[in-house]
């Protein structure tokens, strides 16, 4: 694999200390305001610029429509019906006229290109009395979500435009794509400066929420372990460069950081523990936003009005495949009702002042489905502004990478490390641990652990890279319908929302949304070098 710079080692410099600041988090300008010269002239501004990248109009898009759908319905996780967009993922029929692909092409360009802005702006307009490491901290949030950002293109399309100025398309609009390592190896200077600029942790200076060189550092290393299968010359053999790297900076993160997993894996996913720690990467909604496609509107994939923030349903009927149902054990029930609601689950934290909640439905998703207003102590929440944090990059993915880049090449491992980490996250769930790992136990396990997270798609094209036979084999084996219990508690699978095509090795990149190949007919041409 070419790189522009192979490294080894990789020595990670922690910013020292960073002036007060005493705002809150959420108390940020709109970023029109951002973009103006009234800001980059302190550190304070500097965050308030930079906290305005973590949520939403950018990303609310994104969040709505393409998140649930092309993470966790392509990957045969959930199953979205009577929604055309959701049957071409769920059917491997998907064009460029998708909405889901539209709005996630879309939705990470608009974050790319308000981050490109902040850059920008910061290192143009920030005075020589604001220190170094200050203006570097900020601009390292920047390039961290920028980053996160072309890794998501790279993974779903592979050859992608990079694009650092937006405004050189005023004049120029129409780019080449360029080619997938070089995305990568984009993404990887980004996240690199990431990792040596950005803080230990969080204090009254650097406010939690924020990004901090442990989430650098762990998605640098995920980031080196999908691109360490990514060049076919090397025959089923992931780059032991690309997979040494991810094992440094994911062990890092593991032993070094401080960090802990919850206790609870439920009580990740509720809004009293939005600043936990495991939640090393986050989006951080303001719930008291009202305009539409401008906060977490992630409830709106709940159809039970009894636990809605309004007392209205939302639209979405979406729920686990029956794939998705033998994925659990019987021991592993934690996870599987942190996830997902079947008949008669009771949740108490849901409906609390009515005495909580009895599903009696067949299926649903609970994972991101947080109850009401009361539940949450949120008055002025809507369906469409969720006050859920919900986070993009967690400690246990990070525990997963680490054990799957140890295992790297080989059939199996047992080594200690590995099984170490693998193993705190099945005891979290409550789940015996295991002796010895490979590649599927990495997988099912992530599958679980992620699931409804917007993740399991991302790891089988990662798997498709290197093995592509066992990647389209994996879909083509699945159940990707629906299911109901019969009387006695047994598992009835439904009918498919249309006719599943076999998928193959073209079923892992999308296709370029067919509006902006009309607005850029040079995204038809070969993708060029970048470096």
């Amino acid at each position: 694999m070419k790189l522009k710079s192979k490294i080894t080692y990789l020595i990670i410099a922690v910013a020292g200390l960073f002036a007060s600041c005493n705002e809150d988090f959420l108390d940020r300008p709109p970023l029109s305001e951002i973009s103006s010269d009234n800001f980059y002239q302190t550190f304070s501004d500097l965050k308030l610029a930079t906290a305005a990248l973590y949520a939403g109009s950018p990303w609310a898009e994104w969040t709505y429509v393409s998140y649930l759908t092309i993470g966790d319905v392509m990957s045969g996780n959930m199953v979205l019906g009577w929604n055309d967009d959701a049957i071409q993922l769920n059917t491997f029929s998907v064009t460029g006229l998708n909405g889901a692909v539209n709005a996630n092409w879309r939705g990470m360009y608009k974050v790319i290109a308000h981050c490109n802005t902040t850059i920008n702006a910061i290192n143009k307009k920030t005075p020589e009395t604001v220190a170094e490491v200050h203006k570097n901290a900020a601009l390292a949030e920047a390039r961290f979500i920028r980053g996160y950002a072309y890794y998501n293109l790279a993974v779903l399309w592979g050859d992608v435009p990079i694009i650092e100025d937006n405004t050189a398309l005023i004049n120029s609009p129409l780019v080449p794509r360029n080619q997938a390592n070089d995305v990568f190896q984009f993404v990887a200077n980004d996240l690199l400066f990431a990792a040596n600029n950005l803080p230990l942790g969080y204090n009254s200076e650097w406010e939690q929420g924020r990004v901090t060189t442990w989430a650098a550092q762990g998605l640098l290393a995920k980031v080196f372990l999908t691109w360490s299968g990514l060049s076919p010359q090397n025959g089923g053999q992931r780059d032991q460069v690309l997979l040494d790297n991810a094992k440094i900076l994911a062990g890092n993160v593991c032993k070094n950081s401080g960090l802990e997993l919850m206790e609870n894996y439920a009580d990740l996913f509720k809004t009293e523990n939005n600043f936990n720690d495991e939640a090393l990467f986050s989006l951080r909604w303001d719930p008291t936003t009202s305009g539409w496609l401008d906060g977490n509107m992630l409830q709106l994939y709940s159809s039970i009005a009894e636990i809605s923030a309004e007392g209205a349903a939302g639209w979405f009927g979406i729920g686990p495949t029956y794939d998705m149902y033998f994925q659990y054990s019987e021991e592993d029930s934690v996870r599987r009702k942190a996830t997902f609601m079947y008949k008669n689950d009771y949740y108490p934290e849901l409906n609390a002042a009515g005495g909580g909640f009895t599903y009696t439905g067949n299926t649903a998703l609970k994972k991101h489905i947080i109850g009401t207003k009361k539940d949450n102590n949120v008055p002025i929440m809507t369906n469409t502004s969720s006050a859920e944090h919900n986070a993009l990059l967690r400690l246990a993915d990070v525990y997963l990478v680490y054990a799957e880049a140890i295992l790297g090449n080989n059939t199996t491992t047992s080594d200690a490390d590995a099984l170490t980490y693998f193993n705190k996250v099945r005891e979290r769930a409550g789940v015996d641990p295991v002796s010895s790992l490979d590649i599927d136990l990495i997988l099912k396990e992530r599958r679980i652990e992620l699931a409804a997270e917007g993740q399991s798609w991302f790891d089988l094209v990662s798997l498709s890279y290197y093995n592509p036979a066992k990647a389209i084999g994996f879909l083509n084996g699945q159940d990707r319908v629906t299911f109901t219990f019969d009387s006695e508690g047994v598992a009835v699978p439904g009918d498919p929302f249309g006719a599943i095509t076999p998928a193959n090795i073209n079923s892992f990149r999308l296709p370029i949304p067919s509006s902006e190949l009309t607005a850029n007919p040079k995204l038809l041409d070969a993708p060029v070098p970048y470096f």
